[in-house]
């Protein structure tokens, strides 16, 4: 027969004891490797270093990203951007200046990959072709090309432009679109290629090209910003499908995952449909009122949006 020694009663012994301070050690090593902050990389730690993030903007994509009478960058991109430059100053744990730097069509990707800026913040279509090479934030605005001509033009589909000359923005979508139909239908179009939006609407104006070809939204707000709604038409039929995204640098996770969080944050609170509001319904900073009511894709989008990702 085997006696063992009394314990008092409360009072684990040696073996339990042991155990329970190892239980203990382990758990504090845990909370502390938890507490532990993440490497930071790429764009992030270059933010965490100078303290800044680099926005490239457009100066005449209104209302996404254009200049205000002090030419000052403002619109719905603009504002997303700041959220996004915002989220990933908590990321990083302190506030982040914005440094602007003007991009246009044709330059905004090497403005991209070259690390000239960290944000694309205008009217970029995202897709499939362009993710090759760069990256893109959720879907924020969908648009598409229509054509904008003189009142009283005989063009109203892009089957009435054979042997016409055609103006889009250079590096666009729109070009691409065009060019498509040109030869899908052998319209035998004569492109003229535009440095920006600006320009292409210039062109039109001074009788250089018989339809401007850009998404609808930009041509609407063309309208609006020079009182032309009698002058001008804008056809019907959609010549393309343009989603429209924030571009960053692709192979950057951990900026990725910020920008990811930041606009889906927009959307799942109700942000964006405020900020789509103010931009596109309500009287713009520079006096012009768009009247655009949001489309049902968008709205489609915006719904289908989680608060996690998938």
């Amino acid at each position: 027969m085997y006696f063992t020694q009394a314990r008092r009663p409360g009072r684990p012994g040696r073996p339990v004891l042991r155990m329970a301070m190892a239980l203990c050690l382990a758990a504090s090593v845990g909370i502390v490797l938890a507490q532990e902050p993440i490497e930071l990389s790429g764009t992030l730690k270059k933010a965490k270093e100078t303290g800044a993030l680099t926005i490239g903007y457009r100066e005449s994509s209104l209302p996404f990203s254009y200049l205000n009478q002090i030419g000052r960058p403002i619109g719905y991109s603009i504002d997303i951007c700041t959220a996004i430059v915002q989220a990933a100053g908590a990321e990083v744990g302190r506030e982040l200046a914005i440094k602007w730097v003007p991009v246009t069509s044709e330059n905004r990707f090497d403005a991209i990959t070259s690390g000239r800026i960290d944000l694309e913040c205008g009217s970029t279509t995202r897709n499939a072709e362009r993710q090759q090479r760069v990256a893109f934030s959720p879907v924020v605005f969908i648009a598409g090309t229509k054509l904008m001509v003189p009142h009283g033009s005989p063009i109203k589909s892009f089957r009435d432009l054979k042997g016409k000359t055609v103006v889009a923005t250079a590096g666009t979508t729109n070009v691409d679109a065009i060019e498509r139909l040109s030869t899908q239908f052998k319209l035998g179009l004569t492109i003229i290629r535009a440095r920006d939006h600006a320009d292409a609407f210039e062109v039109l104006r001074h009788g250089g090209a018989d339809a401007y070809a850009g998404d609808d939204v930009l041509l609407y707000g063309f309208l609006a910003k020079y009182g032309a709604g009698k002058k001008y038409d804008i056809t019907r039929d959609f010549l393309s499908y343009d989603p429209y995204g924030i571009m960053l640098r692709k192979g950057d996770p951990q900026f990725q995952a910020v920008v990811d969080k930041a606009v889906r944050d927009l959307i799942t609170s109700g942000e964006l449909e405020r900020l789509y509001k103010q931009w596109f319904l309500n009287r713009l900073p520079t006096g012009e009122r768009l009247g655009i009511p949001m489309s049902g894709q968008l709205e489609d989008v915006i719904q289908a949006t989680p608060e996690q990702p998938d």
